[in-house]
């Protein structure tokens, strides 16, 4: 059963306009940073969203916790579309609902202790006293790995190294007991020796409390890692999505296996497919038409340029956004 499942979401961006062109009423443009998007997630699942900087990877993650308000579309969490939610109800919802942000350092407030950081979701939604709260936060500080406990409670975020502070992020958002998580490029900013232990402490909560998670990342390395399955995005759009195994071993888009053939690799298997992709990411305020990706694929057609693919089912499970997928060449 899919505990969270999003349907045509979409998020469009107003550009700023200078006076000019405001007197001049020139059509206004706008930032499609999500471009009608839909998936879902199985409860007990962890889905990767994949895809490089700027395709819209962190916005469909804030949308989906409405921490920023879609453009149209709808997200069913257990059931109910929280975009129709109204604040009140949203609130008693986010106790189910938690996020784990790229930068440790920016989520958390410089003048705040960090046991008091995490302490205070407790205090907001009246699940403990001041005390109360402050045991349930040195056990999570241990829970963690940040230990002498006690000393750790009393220092500010600057006191603390980056893989510190993202252990206290992650402390603050388990602190409740979440049944979903979205996990915003939690190891980008960490050291490589780090990273393996965050999402150890990933895995270790997944399994205790039972977590359904959407993990942002760039690296599709650490996506097969920690996901279940796998969702690649370019430009706003999602272009291939399926189980990890299947999009790994049997990449169906030309995008997907230029982000594998990235990955470096001592020991790099000999694929007898091999792409090139050429050129930068077009611009999002005015995306190429047709499929998004036709002006960097080699494999692109006439009709690439004119139509928008739609997400299908090549194979069980496994869908893809093209009409040449990797299956023919």
């Amino acid at each position: 059963m899919a505990l969270l499942e999003v349907r045509n979401l979409k998020k469009y961006f107003p550009v700023q306009r200078s006076l000019l062109e405001i007197l001049s009423s020139r059509e206004r443009k706008y930032v499609k940073a999500v471009d009608g998007i839909s998936f879902s997630i199985e409860k007990g699942e962890t889905l990767a969203l994949i895809g490089e900087s700027g395709c819209g990877k962190t916005t469909t993650g804030r949308l989906i916790l409405r921490l920023i308000e879609p453009t149209s579309g709808s997200i069913l969490f257990d059931g109910k579309d929280i975009v129709k939610l109204r604040k009140k109800e949203l609130r008693q919802l986010r106790r189910r609902m938690q996020m784990i942000f790229q930068d440790p350092y920016a989520s958390l407030n410089p003048r705040m202790k960090i046991g008091n950081a995490i302490a205070h979701p407790l205090l907001i939604h009246n699940l403990a006293t001041r005390k109360e709260a402050r045991e349930i936060a040195l056990k999570m500080l241990r829970r963690v790995g940040l230990t002498p406990e006690k000393e750790f409670y009393d220092r500010l975020p600057h006191q603390l190294s980056g893989g510190q502070r993202q252990r206290v992020v992650i402390a603050r958002a388990m602190v409740l007991k979440p049944e979903f998580v979205v996990a915003d490029e939690p190891v980008s900013m960490i050291d490589v020796s780090m990273r393996a232990s965050i999402l150890d402490l990933l895995q270790e909560f997944k399994k205790e409390y039972g977590l359904t998670m959407l993990f942002i990342t760039h690296d599709i390395a650490i996506g097969r890692i920690i996901a279940d399955k796998l969702a690649v995005m370019y430009l706003g759009k999602i272009v291939e999505l399926g189980p990890v195994d299947k999009v790994i071993n049997n990449p169906l888009h030309p995008y997907t296996l230029a982000l594998i053939e990235s990955v470096p690799s001592i020991r790099r298997r000999k694929r007898a497919r091999r792409i090139k992709i050429t050129g930068e990411v077009p611009n999002p305020i005015n995306p190429p038409s047709g499929c998004r990706f036709h002006p960097r694929c080699p494999f692109a057609t006439k009709k690439c340029s004119s139509e928008e693919p739609k997400l299908i089912e090549v194979e069980p499970q496994h869908y893809v956004a093209c009409f040449n997928p990797l299956i023919k060449h």
